[in-house]
């Protein structure tokens, strides 16, 4: 694998949504930062002409409110071609290769389901344009382990797997970025992520819209397939993996597979799932469907660092609030000098403060609990709660937080960063083979109607059977707050 810039990017599947929603727009993004100067290759079975997809560019743009006639839309659109064929069609890949020229290095990036990929890495490799190029494919990549493996089986076959760039939309948001720099940044936080100072680790991924007009997709999917398998793991991972080695980030996708192939699988008693009221009713769902719009579910590492605390993660619809975040709670100091674990907090012994009155502590747990919390939606902020002494008399505490990044501007498209990165060789920002696998195996054991679902109301924070997933004393936090 060369990590040298590819001589031409090639788009399977152009005239689709993605590409409307999301590549367009990158691509201009793309060469505004000087990193996309090649030629473009649509490939679709349209009935379409160059003129016809360049149109189909220009209203993407449009729509993400683009001015097509910038300097780099301008560019972007004059970089596109066109090939109109069928992906059965050995000439579909010869009038690829003609398109591509003389380049002998490409990335191919497969914006179809996944059943297309072995077809079209087949065409691919016929038209002899495989050796030394490189294939990025979208998500689902398998809808269980077994079709995982048998996925990467039929890639393989056409591409080695350093050149197989496993697309995961968040790796390319900038506030994963930010857990990772702010652990390995930072020489006070690093130290303090491991069993000896944390107490638990939850991550919400809260939505508070239904599935709207996605009912017939979401019903073959439901909750762990949509965002638990690829999302929440991949942020897991993120904040529990080791730091990477003195090799360069190329290692860190290898330090988050360690991480994910050290979960133990989930169990039936370690899961809720959920269903919201009103789902029956959704254009192109079952009426009868079991399909999960929650998922609560609780995890254990066996890792030297993490062995022991308790990781829990929840996801869904029609939740109270919209907001994604990672709350790690630490453990409270070995000695308990102002009383904070019980109802009524001590008074120091000292000459100083004698007949200080008492005041009623807050409830354990709460204001007075040490966190880190990562925010990644609907903004990018870090906020670490200490405990401090409410003003006044007596040792009650006052939860303190010091938000010490907070980016409320708009950041960089995760599409443009991962074309980008694909383009530049860098392997990073994508899922490896193993750590696909890896997360597959986690959620296995219950996917399908192994855990019963439980009705919950909309606003509200799922079945209450959620709550026994947690350890003695905890409760799950509220984004919100």
């Amino acid at each position: 694998m060369s990590t040298d810039q590819v001589d031409a990017l090639v788009i399977f599947g152009a005239t689709g949504d993605l590409a409307k929603l999301e590549t367009f727009p990158a691509l201009v993004g793309l060469v505004e930062r000087g990193v996309l100067d090649v030629p473009v290759i649509g490939v679709a079975k349209s009935g379409w002409g160059l003129g016809a997809f360049r149109d189909y560019a220009t209203a993407s743009l449009r729509l993400n409110k683009i001015d097509p006639g910038s300097p780099a839309a301008v560019k972007m659109l004059g970089l596109l071609h066109y090939v109109d064929g069928d992906l059965d069609d050995p000439a579909t890949y010869a009038a690829m290769s003609e398109a591509i020229g003389s380049g002998r290095q490409a990335l191919f990036y497969l914006e179809v389901p996944p059943p297309l990929f072995g077809r079209i890495a087949e065409g691919i490799a016929k038209a002899g344009r495989a050796a030394g190029s490189r294939v990025m494919v979208e998500k689902p990549f398998g809808t269980d382990l077994a079709s995982a493996q048998q996925l990467n089986a039929t890639m393989h076959a056409y591409f080695p797997e350093e050149d197989i760039y496993r697309v995961d939309h968040w790796l390319g948001l900038d506030p994963v970025d930010n857990l990772m720099f702010v652990r390995f940044a930072n020489s006070i936080i690093e130290p303090l992520l491991n069993r000896n100072y944390v107490q638990s680790i939850q991550i919400t991924m809260a939505e508070a819209f239904d599935v709207a007009d996605r009912g017939r997709f979401y019903d073959r999917t439901g909750a762990i397939r949509d965002v638990v398998q690829n999302h929440m793991l991949q942020v897991l991972a993120t904040v529990l993996a080791e730091p990477p080695d003195g090799n360069g980030l190329d290692t860190w996708i290898s330090s988050k597979s360690q991480l994910v192939g050290a979960l133990q699988p989930l169990t039936p008693e370690g899961t809720v799932k959920g269903q919201y009221e009103g789902y029956h009713s959704v254009a192109g769902v079952d009426p009868k469907s079991v399909t999960e719009t929650y998922v609560a579910i609780r995890l254990a590492a066996d890792s030297w660092r993490w062995a022991d605390v308790p990781i829990l993660i929840r996801a869904g619809k029609c939740l109270p609030v919209t907001a994604t975040e990672v709350s790690i709670k630490f453990r409270r100091p070995p000695h308990d000098v102002f009383g904070l674990a019980s109802s009524d907090p001590k008074t120091p012994k000292t000459p100083k403060s004698p007949k200080t009155p008492k005041s009623p502590s807050a409830p354990p747990g709460q204001a007075f609990t040490n966190g880190l919390r990562f925010r990644i939606n609907p903004e990018n902020r870090v906020t670490l709660t200490l405990a401090g002494k409410k003003p006044g008399a007596g040792w009650q505490p006052e939860a303190e937080d010091l938000i010490f990044a907070e980016h409320p501007g708009e950041d960089m498209r995760p599409y443009d960063r991962l074309i980008g990165a694909a383009l530049n060789g860098e392997r990073w920002l994508f899922a490896q083979q193993d750590t696909v696998e890896a997360s597959w195996r986690v959620v296995d054991p219950v996917l399908g109607n192994v855990v019963p679902v439980q009705p919950y109301a909309r606003a509200s924070w799922g079945p209450d059977q959620a709550a026994t997933l947690l350890p003695p004393g905890e409760t799950w936090y509220d984004p919100a707050g």
